[in-house]
């Protein structure tokens, strides 16, 4: 049996399939980023999942892509809990980057982009990925992603910067209490899902020129960091990875065609195309 995990800071999707390449079964555990995730914590995640646990002996390989996955300590703690239950597995983890690439575009070259809880790019040449600036999470980068919206539409709900009829909407949905978001913050576990969650509230919205001006924004400021950089021209195809970009793909385009580049692909959830690529192109 082999596992296939496409791991984010929310939510983790696993497939399991059989070395005759037949899908045994899909589950979906909360976010397994082990640079933000105690190790207890990251432990319980999977071992209370039951589809996954029933299997752990028979597991032979697990090919693990997640948030936090980028540096060698955070790979190192995750490697350590998955071995320590799945004991008869070779354990493959990689940056969920990678994951994007083969989702988007196999093994062709492209500008490859996630925007969801986080956010993060790369260049692929068809061969390996080439990554200007490496991401150092929630608190100094992800722009443009679900928690970079959350801390943009607190700080604008406490400075009185969001239009009244939808601040009022924002306190009835959300708990505002400056206690509770700061304990959440930082004290409790995940505080980049924490932050992340209030991006939902813009969905609700998305028409509101107070929302598509704040996406815009954000968008912008992505494009400025994490793909221009890149020098790519309009020819160089641009996929990108997340609900955020899924959700917003109408103002994405807008912003791409801009900076005089075209979107050319958005994958909501990569897992289906990451399972396909490993069907093609990995001997299992």
């Amino acid at each position: 049996m082999i596992l296939i995990a496409d791991g984010g800071s929310t939510k983790a999707d696993w497939i399991a399939i059989h070395k005759n390449k037949e899908e045994a079964f899909r589950v979906r555990t909360l976010g397994l980023n082990p640079a933000v995730v105690e190790e207890e914590e990251l432990y319980n995640r999977i071992i209370n999942m039951f589809q996954l646990i029933s299997i752990k002996e028979e597991v032979t390989e697990i090919h693990f892509y997640g948030a936090g996955c980028g540096t060698p300590k955070p790979v190192e703690l995750l490697h350590k809990i998955l071995a320590s239950i799945f004991v008869n597995a070779k354990i493959y983890i990689a940056e969920d980057m990678l994951a994007a690439v083969y989702a988007a575009t196999g093994k062709k070259p492209a500008m490859v982009c996630i925007l969801g809880t986080g956010s993060n790019s790369c260049y692929f040449d068809g061969k390996e990925m080439q990554m200007l600036v490496p991401s150092l999470g929630y608190i100094l980068m992800d722009e443009a992603s679900g928690n970079y919206f959350g801390k943009k539409l607190i700080k604008d709900f406490y400075y009185k910067k969001m239009p009244k009829a939808m601040a009022a909407s924002f306190e009835k949905e959300f708990n505002v209490e400056a206690d509770y978001i700061k304990r959440n913050i930082y004290k409790e576990a995940n505080p980049n899902m924490y932050l992340a969650s209030f991006a939902k509230f813009m969905f609700e919205f998305k028409e509101e020129k107070y929302i598509k001006k704040l996406i815009k924004k954000g968008f912008q400021e992505f494009f400025k960091y994490r793909i221009l950089p890149y020098k790519i021209t309009s020819e160089t195809p641009i996929y990108f990875i997340g609900s955020i970009a899924h959700y917003f793909r109408d103002v994405l385009e807008k912003v791409a065609a801009k900076n005089n580049l075209q979107i050319t692909g958005v994958i909501q959830r990569p897992i289906d195309n990451l399972l396909a690529y490993h069907k093609e192109n990995i001997n299992v």
